[in-house]
């Protein structure tokens, strides 16, 4: 008659299964039997694979979880981080002047456009440079100030931004430059 090894005081450190004449040790999910077929050790998911979690990925006996950098939450999924939008959520501290503006992680206050003499503020992004104004005779007839968010990982070369020319002032010329942060030459106009 077959003796069942596994009633009484299990010999296996998690799971014993009864075989004739012997028995087998088994591990519970997350954990690994070890080369003495009796006992258990955590299984490291994290050394499998560097894809179970977008951002970290954290051990923990038996299993695992991910976790996401400040300023983003982990979605439903349990693997994938999204961008927390303070701006949105009004949980930022910029003053009632400033513009919230949103960025992968964090935010932004942005001043409000000021205006540099002899320009004269028009609306809040736009200065004027008055035509009867001499200090205006060879400057820009207006400067628009437009905050973009450029997303990362966006396919390239792709355009950002459109500006055209208009046939509403006669007489008047066009100069399109990237004043600064170009250093690098990432960007370019045509």
């Amino acid at each position: 008659t077959d003796v069942n090894e596994c009633t009484g005081e299990n010999p296996c450190t998690q799971n014993c299964v009864n075989t004739y004449g012997s028995f087998l040790c088994r591990c519970e999910p997350g954990y690994e039997l070890e080369a003495d077929g009796v006992n258990c050790s955590d299984m490291d998911e994290c050394s499998f694979s560097e894809f179970l979690c977008q951002h970290e990925c954290m051990n923990e006996p038996g299993s695992y979880y991910c976790v996401c950098p400040s300023g983003y939450i982990l979605l439903d999924d349990s693997r994938s981080c999204q961008d927390i939008n303070e701006c949105e959520n009004r949980n930022f501290t910029c003053t009632p002047q400033q513009t919230c503006f949103n960025i992968q992680g964090e935010y932004k206050c942005l001043d409000p456009v000021r205006c540099e003499d002899p320009y004269i503020q028009i609306n809040e992004n736009r200065c004027m440079c008055p035509a009867e104004n001499p200090g205006c005779r060879d400057q820009p007839f207006t400067i628009l100030y437009r905050v973009m968010e450029m997303v990362s990982g966006r396919s390239v070369p792709s355009d950002i931004f459109q500006m055209q020319a208009t046939t509403r002032y006669p007489g008047a010329y066009y100069i399109f430059q990237i004043k600064s942060g170009n250093e690098g030459r990432e960007f370019y106009m045509r």
